[in-house]
């Protein structure tokens, strides 16, 4: 799909609202060296559903909404950088046209978080006289960060202004928006992006800017996003101000991802026995390649399952994994609990 949130989040999930910019490629093979000075997860932000990529069965019912203009509450849920923002705009831009900021209000929870928001903002946006259309939007980025006293003036508030104001709520986790307001929007569940769509957008981009890629390289983007299109963007980006050829080493030096054989190396390893060796790569991703634990955790995670490891011995890493994940986000030394992992490995059945 298109994030940004994301977020973006998708193309990428929007933080923040459109401008000029965001309404695609100036003229057909731009001066690369001209074009990098712009952002491309704006320049590249899908402008209606039908160019949001990756949520097909969304977005088609997106705009059977549209096509009826008869918009209900919508609730967007999912990881960052899928199209959750990206998909309010649209809609916006679809029922409004070329007057769409004029009707729709973007607000993120995260910065403004508190009661008074919804007591003031929202309902001064709800109260204000508008013509020409039914209704106008009022969108509420990132809206699981509201306290749970603003989501319940939510409430009320969409209560009072149902009949001229519509509300989208973004967020990353469903669960922590109270239940009297999933009870009253229609909830769509953002699940990542898919490899090939991906994959398609990149190359779709890549040939916009006059990029040569390499094969490997476009899959160590894919990789390296995990279905963020916002990721995938941004290192496209990065990647292709370090050289003239956008390859696998490139992409992984440029957004700190492990390879994903570094990692099985790693932990076949220590189920060897070999915990030296274990360390020792352990070491290299985190000093020499200045990878975050909590990154390398989320790798072996991905990859757990992909080893070739006998049941048992997988169980007894994801068993660890998710302990040290634990941990990690308590606030553990991160090298600590990683070699900790190891040695548990290295000892098993010994």
């Amino acid at each position: 799909m298109s994030d940004a949130e994301s977020e973006g989040d998708e193309t990428p999930d929007a933080e923040v609202p459109q401008n000029e910019a965001a309404e695609g490629p100036e003229s057909d093979g731009a001066d690369p060296e001209t074009a990098r000075g712009e952002i491309w997860i704006e320049k590249y932000r899908p402008q209606t559903l039908d160019e949001v990529a990756g949520h097909d069965d969304i977005t088609a019912r997106l705009k059977r909404y549209v096509e009826r203009d008869d918009l209900p509450n919508l609730l967007f849920s999912g990881p960052a950088g899928v199209g959750k923002t990206t998909c309010a705009v649209a809609i916006a831009k679809e029922l409004y046209g070329d007057d769409w900021e004029q009707h729709f209000l973007e607000l993120n929870a995260s910065d403004q978080r508190g009661i008074d928001v919804v007591r003031d903002r929202i309902k001064n946006f709800a109260r204000s006289s508008f013509g020409g259309h039914n209704y106008r939007i009022i969108f509420l980025d990132e809206a699981d960060s509201l306290t749970s006293d603003a989501q319940s003036a939510l409430r009320r508030t969409m209560e009072q202004f149902s009949n001229n104001t519509r509300f989208i709520l973004s967020c990353n986790y469903s669960s922590k928006i109270i239940d009297p307001i999933q009870s009253r929007c229609a909830t769509f569940r953002f699940g990542p992006i898919d490899e090939e769509s991906v994959a398609e957008q990149i190359l779709k981009i890549a040939d916009e800017e006059g990029i040569e890629t390499t094969e490997d390289g476009i899959d160590a983007l894919v990789y390296a996003a995990d279905g963020d299109m916002r990721k995938a963007i941004n290192a496209l980006q990065a990647a292709a101000v370090m050289g003239e050829v956008v390859d696998e080493e490139g992409v992984f030096k440029i957004t700190s991802t492990a390879r994903p054989e570094e990692i099985a190396e790693m932990v076949t390893h220590a189920i060897e026995g070999d915990f030296s060796k274990a360390r020792s790569i352990l070491d290299d991703l985190l000093t020499n390649k200045g990878m975050a634990g909590g990154d390398i955790i989320d790798q072996l995670h991905r990859s757990v399952w992909e080893f070739d490891l006998d049941d048992e011995a997988t169980v007894r890493l994801m068993d660890r994994v998710g302990e040290v994940d634990y941990r990690i986000t308590e606030g553990a030394n991160e090298q600590v609990q990683l070699e900790a992992l190891l040695a548990s490995l290295s000892l098993e059945d010994r």
